[in-house]
């Protein structure tokens, strides 16, 4: 309602704001006597944790910073034509990550695990404080590996040396087989 009379009160440039505020569900609040500003009134509905699970729309900077600061909020805004449902704020997922923690262990056996660990001597003091040491490293693998043996002249390893080439051998035919062949030619 309160809303609804901050637009009446703007006058005719925002007619079709408050026609589209209209078509939505009236909710009551406690101002209904003497009206406040829209933010204020919305602020107001959504305290102490929000139990009927509104959201808040708006493009109002200031009311937005506000809701975020309030956990369980979802806040919409509109960005070139498109509704858009803003991130949870740093706050929400507070709330949710200690709400999940409270429901794994009830707090009386929280109290009794500490309790326990107190007697065992295990609960952790703030004096102190252990510090990893640095152990004492090895050598570099790299200086211990074997050297390279030098070769023996530039240009020319050992294993050439072992190397053996082998020769091709020429068949000579002898000079009396060759006249054989010639005179058998010619006769």
């Amino acid at each position: 309602r309160c809303v609804l009379k901050e637009l009446e009160s703007l006058g005719k440039a925002l007619y079709g704001a408050k026609l589209i505020a209209q078509s939505f569900q009236v909710r009551n609040c406690s101002h209904h006597k003497d009206p406040v500003s829209g933010s204020a009134c919305l602020l107001s509905m959504i305290e102490e944790g929000n139990p009927q699970h509104f959201f808040i729309a708006t493009q109002d900077q200031d009311l937005a910073n506000k809701v975020k600061k309030k956990a369980g909020v979802p806040l919409l805004f509109i960005i070139q034509n498109t509704m858009v449902l803003d991130k949870p704020s740093p706050k929400s997922l507070a709330f949710v990550q200690k709400l999940q923690t409270n429901q794994l262990v009830p707090e009386h056996q929280k109290q009794s695990i500490v309790q326990l660990k107190e007697k065992e001597g295990l609960a952790k003091q703030e004096g102190e404080k252990r510090r990893k040491r640095k152990r004492a490293g090895g050598p570099n693998p790299l200086s211990c590996l074997k050297k390279k043996k030098k070769t023996t002249q530039e240009g020319q390893e050992p294993s050439a040396e072992k190397k053996k080439r082998r020769k091709r051998k020429r068949n000579r035919v002898k000079a009396e087989a060759v006249q054989s062949v010639q005179k058998d030619e010619e006769e």
